[in-house]
This record gives structure tokens, sequence and C-alpha cells, in this order.
């Protein structure tokens, strides 16, 4: 019987495989986007979760007409220690880039994207909200 068990202990996995550090909610520097970025299969990717009215209709002007529930980042994988790369979609523009995402805190997120070959690129800082944003008494 105890060998039966140790057998069974050996097989199944007793410790679940940690949560990436960029799992969370995350608000862009306007505060006019929140987005999710969570496992996606193998990678992460970000959805919006919430939008203002204005990036609502910025979005939909361009050509994306629910935002809400759009994946803005997909095939987040990492590249080395709190740093990530994939693809951005920059909804008010109607634009795909690649992109790489830097975890310069437990708060603040340095997202870059670049289009046309690396020629036009912009950074943005987010910054996380809910549960992960509380600060420690």
């Amino acid at each position: 019987m105890k060998i039966a068990l140790l057998m069974v202990l050996l097989v199944v996995p007793t410790v679940a495989a940690a949560a990436s550090p960029l799992e969370g909610n995350w608000r862009n520097p306007r505060g006019s986007v929140t987005v999710h970025i969570g496992s996606c299969g193998p990678t992460l990717c970000g959805r919006v979760i919430s939008a203002s009215a204005g990036a609502r209709a910025d979005a939909a002007g361009a050509g994306t007409p629910q935002l809400v529930g759009t994946e803005l980042m997909s095939g987040l994988e990492p590249v080395g220690e709190g740093a990530w790369r994939g693809d951005i979609f920059v909804p008010d523009r109607n634009v795909r880039a690649e992109g790489e995402l830097h975890l310069m805190g437990p708060r603040t997120l340095e997202i870059e994207g670049c289009a046309m070959g690396g020629l036009i690129c912009k950074t943005q800082t987010w910054t996380r909200v809910g549960a992960g944003a509380r600060r420690k008494r």
C-alpha cells in the first residue's frame, strides 16, 4: 500500500506552475483602457476589460467596433528577467506592431511597440490596478 501511494505521489504534480508576474489588470497612462493580462494557451495575452466612452469611440472610428473584449497584446513570451515580447494592437490607429513589455516594478509596466520595421516606435507606462495594486502596510 505504501509503495502504491508513493508511486501516485511521484506521478501527480504537487506544485502548480507559478503565475507570471505580468498577469493581472493594467491601465493605460490616460486611464481610458484597462487590460487583463493572463494565460492564452502557451503564451500570455491582454484583453480589454473596460474602456472609457472616448476610447470606445476612437477605436470604433478606426475600425474596431467593440473595444471591450479586444485582444491588444498577444503571443507574449518571456525574453529575459521581467521582459516579454509579442504583438501589440493599437485600436485607435488600427495598427499592429511588434512589442516588448518590461516590468519596471510590481505596479509599473513599460510597453514599447514598433511598426514599419522599427521606424516608428512608441513607449507607454501602464499601472497595475486591482488586488495586485494594493500597497503593503
